[in-house]
């Protein structure tokens, strides 16, 4: 499924806790918390730690709220990793600890549904960051990634950047901080979910479906949605 569309974003906001809070269960794929970690290496299991949080709420569509904050790793961070998200030493000197970044986004998640592009990566770091505070969430998590590689088939490559270049999706930031990251996937997640209503005609897409679309084969995606209709 290809073709292009376009849905705004405004990107500011640090901390916001706005919107109605919305049970997870039985919830539409429009009605998410799509985030985005910056880290200081690939893999929690080996004492990588989050950097940078960053999320868009979005309710029916809309963007009701945004929570963005630098959290203090423990450690330094790598020249390579400064030089990848603009991030340094300094920065990160200054802000809170991980925990209580950690405590104040589990408030901002809570209810909703969470969508991650390569969302494995980033679930691994939510559910690591959160053990160490004895933190623990309800919602269920889907992947933008796996979804477009199901939607896009065509793009080049299913990298968030490569994505948004495909389906025409304005850009006005630089990838690889977390705010932004998270907004360019909210409008990619919005886009598909778009491209699957005007196809298929359906009003309401649950997000279970999406959740299913991500493990359904490549030529077996049009079935399921025809099979929705």
């Amino acid at each position: 499924m290809t073709g292009s569309s376009c849905v705004t974003a405004n990107e500011v906001a640090t901390n916001t806790k706005t919107g109605e809070q919305i049970s997870h269960h039985g919830a539409a794929a429009d009605t998410v918390v799509i985030l985005d970690f910056e880290t200081t290496g690939l893999s929690p299991g080996e004492g990588d730690r989050g950097i940078e949080i960053g999320a868009v709420k979005i309710e029916r569509g809309q963007v009701i709220g945004r929570f963005q904050e630098l959290m203090y790793p423990g450690q330094r961070i790598s020249g390579f990793i400064e030089s990848h998200t603009g991030i340094s030493n300094e920065m990160l000197a200054k802000a809170r600890p991980c925990g209580e970044v950690m405590r104040d986004f589990s408030e901002f998640i809570q209810g909703f549904n969470l969508v991650a592009h390569n969302a494995s990566f980033d679930k691994r770091f939510l559910d690591a960051e959160f053990s160490r505070v004895s933190i623990d969430y309800s919602g269920q998590f889907s992947c933008s990634m796996l979804a477009a590689r199901r939607l896009c088939q065509h793009s080049p490559n299913h990298q968030l950047g490569s994505l948004v270049a495909y389906l025409n999706i304005p850009m006005d930031g630089v990838l690889h901080r977390a705010l932004y990251d998270s907004e360019m996937t909210a409008k990619l997640w919005l886009v598909m979910l778009n491209s699957i209503k005007e196809q298929y005609g359906l009003s309401v897409i649950p997000f279970k479906l999406m959740q299913k679309l991500t493990k359904t084969p490549r030529h077996a995606v049009h079935a399921l949605l025809k099979g929705c209709c």
